[in-house]
């Protein structure tokens, strides 16, 4: 089996040299300016402006197939700044789905305080404290069906058919109760009358 012998470059003469005499640091130096201008246009966030420059420069100095005509580096500037646009725009709409979906999967639960101010939970538990001492004030009935109805979130037909009594009867008991509930947190005060 015969190997194939590496064909010599068939470039015209002077591409070649017109092209690898582009100065990069030069040429990304004298269009900066525009190409700022651009890319914040493209992006409206002036904060990315700099990260997608450096993106730009990099893929300047860094380019896979140099430029057959050197008088050409500005329009392949431009094209490279709007690309780099986008695909900074793409990183950053992947980076907001992936935060959003964190946010909603990590959601603070009810009973979640790891973002609670302290004095916040201070208050909330001298509150509970004090809704439990005007609980343990009402007669045992009466407590009895306001924790059935909020702690164990049972509705009145619920309440009605496990205390064998009417449904009537459960609203004018919860009513009752929760009267007299209001009355020992008045006292107690924790809310105003």
């Amino acid at each position: 089996m015969a190997m194939k012998q590496p064909q010599p470059c068939q470039e015209p003469l002077g591409q070649a040299d017109s092209a690898a005499d582009v100065d990069w640091q030069a040429a990304l130096a004298e269009h900066e300016g525009w190409l700022r201008t651009v890319i914040r246009a493209r992006l409206g966030e002036p904060q990315a402006v700099d990260e997608v420059m450096q993106e730009v420069s990099l893929a300047a100095v860094k380019q896979s197939s140099p430029l057959a005509d050197a008088s050409k580096v500005a329009p392949w500037l431009y094209r490279l700044a709007i690309t780099q646009s986008l695909l900074y725009r793409r990183k950053m709409g992947r980076r907001r789905k992936l935060t959003d979906r964190y946010a909603k999967r990590n959601r603070p639960k009810e009973g979640d305080n790891r973002e609670s101010d302290p004095l916040d939970w201070l208050l909330s538990q001298e509150r509970r404290t004090k809704i439990r001492e005007a609980m343990d004030r009402l007669p045992r009935k009466d407590a009895e069906i306001l924790l059935l109805k909020y702690s164990e979130d049972w509705s009145y037909h619920q309440l009605a058919e496990h205390l064998g009594v009417s449904h009537s009867a459960v609203e004018s008991r919860l009513h009752r109760a929760r009267g007299k509930l209001r009355t020992e947190l008045i006292t107690l005060e924790v809310v105003e009358a």
